[in-house]
Order: structure tokens, then C-alpha cells, then sequence
């Protein structure tokens, strides 16, 4: 029987119209009864030779109406049963934009892992990766090369204001030789930062100046390994939502607030911000930049998974925000169910845990006023969301 490829599932697989999933496959693609696939008018030619080996894209094979669709898609069937009223279209990074991520390195070899494997692509291109950031993999691997053995070592590179930023783990220097093999790396570089970590946390090897990251127009110390959004337009996208739908609230708290994305753009419109966050080195962050900057944020370190902020303690809020890791928040939604707040900005990176913690208060009485998929990791089948909840 000849079947249609009519969408790509939540792992990248096509789905035929008989339910049956196929790898690298694209809406429209014709499956023949020996199995063979024909293309359709939504295929596109992979732009990286390691497409299909390297894990860190799992749809190039897709043109841009495709992708647009499964960005769509995965954000709004989990929200089908909580009935949105405005959907967005989905925003999409342009490649050549993620100015965060995490490599690996062993034997000579620089990039990311195989899918659902341990061996390492050895990185010769790569389409989403900033220039800033793919010009480092040649230098490390020349830099990792010269050691010999089969040394593992995880990368995270992060763009900032003054440049690379450049942590490595797992990788330890012993010697005169190896330390001046790593002060020339950084230096052939120009690194803003170069931080090792030999087993025994973060010692900071090199950073001529403060290193920060610029939130909502204010520049923030970066702490070595702190999150940031992958994109700088796909941050742009999420806190352009959270300024319009929280446009006009005077008391606003941001939840999970990390390094201030969201408080300190808030502030800069002239909310009044709580910004709680648990990770210490990102709230002392926030809580100097807003001081530094005349910001009205007051910075709580607080725990919300164990400590939530209670409904007597959001009375006071016109408004919440809240992102919260992969896991969603559970803890915190059921508190916020129970308050009165009247808008509720809930930015997530997992549809599936954002759609269970928003049952939760469609369940109590708010409505999905709108919903906005964001595709920041391009050709990936992560994706994020900015959703609106008003009473």
C-alpha cells in the first residue's frame, strides 16, 4: 500500500497516514509498498555533511515550511485540550546564530555526540554554530591534539559582550608545558574567558576584563556555565511577548528568574520586579545589575521547588512570569492556581511538562489568552514556548 508522510512526529520521524513513523522523512513524502520513499515538495538538501550521524540536528532535511510546521505542531497538540485562543505563528532562528552549546572531546576529535551514542563527530562544519563560536573547534582540537591520549573533555562555549567565552571540564594540565600550551590557546583565540575544571570545580586561567552578557539592555557579569537563551533573537522573541502581555503591570514577579532575561527588561519598562532565582551565582548577578543600573528588581534567592511562593505572597503581584527548568513546575503552579493572580506569562523549553502545569490552571479558572512557539534551536527537535494565562 502507498502512504503519505502527512507530519513529523515529536522525535523527528515521519508519520504515515497508518500511524507507522519513519526516519528522515518530510510531510508530503510518498512511501511505496517495497518501502522506498519518494520525495515531496517538503524536502530539502541537508546543508552539513554530518547530518544524519551528528546528534545535534535532527531535521535539516526539511525545508522552511516543514520546520515552521513542526515547531507548530509541537507546541500546539499538547495544548489542543486547553483551548488557546490566539496561536502565533511559530518563530524560527536563522541558522548560524546559537551562541551557546556544549562540545565534546576525545582522541583528536571536537564536536557533538552521535545520536543516542558516546562516539564524537569530529567537526568540520556546522550551520547552526555562531562563527565566533565554530572558529574555536580547529584551535581545540590542535590545542587538545598536542596532549595525545583518549582524554575526554566536555567544551561549553558561550558568546558575550566581550567575546568567547571558554569552559572546559575534564581536561587536566600538569606541568609547565601543558599550562603555557593552554595560555597560547587562549591567547591565539583572544578568549574573554577561558575557565578549566580539573575535577575540583572552576579556576579561571584567563579574563582581561569582567565578563557580562547584555539582558533588556542591561549588562549583567556572566558566571562561567551560567544559562543563557541558545539565540539572541530567540530570546528577543520570548521577552518581546513577555513585554506586551505584561505591559501596564506595576508589581510583576519573575520566577526562576536565572540572570534577569526577563526582570531586568521588565524593570527597564518600568515594573517593579521580584526576580527569585535559587542558583546563587545568577542571582547575585541579577541583583548587582539591577542595583549598578537603578533597576527597581528586588532579587530573592529562594528555591521554588521546595519553597514556592505561597497565594498570600502573590497577592501583592499584578502579574507572574515564570520559566522554569525542563521539568516544569508543578509545585509552584499549584500555588499560583490558588492565587488571584490576574496574568500569568509561562515561558517553557518542554511542551509536554508546560501543558500539564497548565491544565492545572485552566482547571482553576484562567484561560490560554495566547500561545507563541519559538524554534530557537534550528533544524533541532527542541523547542520552546511564551504562553499568556489571564483570569
Amino acid at each position: 500500500m502507498t502512504e503519505t508522510i502527512l507530519r513529523v512526529a515529536a522525535k523527528g520521524d515521519g508519520v504515515t497516514t497508518t500511524g507507522r513513523h519513519l526516519p528522515l522523512t518530510a510531510p508530503g513524502d510518498t512511501v511505496l509498498p517495497d518501502g522506498t520513499v519518494r520525495p515531496g515538495p517538503h524536502r530539502a538538501i541537508p546543508p552539513c555533511r554530518h547530518f544524519g550521524r551528528c546528534g545535534g540536528c535532527q531535521l535539516q532535511h526539511l525545508d522552511e515550511t516543514a520546520l515552521a510546521g513542526f515547531v507548530h505542531d509541537r507546541v500546539t497538540l499538547p495544548a489542543e485540550a486547553l483551548a488557546p485562543e490566539v496561536v502565533s505563528p511559530p518563530h524560527l532562528s536563522p541558522p548560524l546564530t546559537r551562541r551557546r552549546a556544549t562540545l565534546h572531546a576525545s582522541g583528536g576529535s571536537v564536536g557533538f555526540r552521535e545520536a543516542a551514542s558516546h562516539r564524537i563527530i569530529d567537526m568540520r562544519e556546522c550551520h547552526v554554530l555562531a562563527p565566533e563560536l565554530f572558529a574555536a573547534v580547529a584551535p581545540l582540537r590542535r590545542m587538545l591534539g598536542k596532549r595525545g591520549g583518549k582524554h575526554m573533555a566536555d567544551i561549553t562555549l558561550t558568546l558575550t559582550d566581550q567575546g568567547l567565552d571558554c569552559t572546559i571540564k575534564g581536561l587536566t594540565i600538569e606541568g609547565l608545558d601543558q599550562t603555557e600550551t593552554l595560555i597560547a590557546f587562549a591567547e591565539e583565540l583572544g578568549l574573554a574567558r577561558l575557565v578549566l575544571d580539573q575535577g575540583y570545580g572552576s579556576e579561571t586561567f584567563r579574563e582581561p576584563q569582567p565578563v557580562t552578557v547584555t539582558l533588556g539592555g542591561t549588562p549583567v557579569h556572566y558566571p562561567a556555565g551560567g544559562f543563557l537563551q541558545a539565540t539572541p533573537d530567540g530570546e528577543a522573541a520570548l521577552v518581546t511577548a513577555a513585554r506586551a502581555w505584561l505591559a501596564g503591570a506595576g508589581q510583576v514577579a519573575d520566577l526562576f528568574a536565572g540572570l534577569g532575561t526577563f526582570a531586568l527588561a521588565l524593570a527597564a519598562d518600568g515594573a517593579r520586579v521580584t526576580a527569585v532565582e535559587a542558583a546563587r551565582d545568577a542571582h547575585l548577578a541579577c541583583r548587582a545589575a539591577a542595583n549598578r543600573h537603578g533597576l527597581l528588581v528586588e532579587a530573592l534567592h529562594r528555591d521554588l521547588f521546595r519553597s514556592p511562593l505561597r497565594p498570600e505572597e502573590l497577592a501583592r503581584f499584578d502579574a507572574v512570569l515564570l520559566d522554569p527548568p525542563r521539568a516544569g513546575a508543578r509545585e509552584q503552579v499549584m500555588q499560583l492556581a490558588e492565587s488571584g493572580v490576574a496574568r500569568i506569562v509561562y515561558v517553557s523549553c518542554n511542551p509536554a511538562s508546560w501543558a500539564k502545569d497548565a491544565a492545572l490552571l485552566v482547571a482553576s479558572g484562567y484561560r490560554l489568552a495566547e500561545l507563541r512557539p519559538v524554534g530557537q534551536f534550528r533544524w533541532s527537535t527542541h523547542v520552546e514556548l511564551a504562553s499568556l494565562f489571564v483570569r
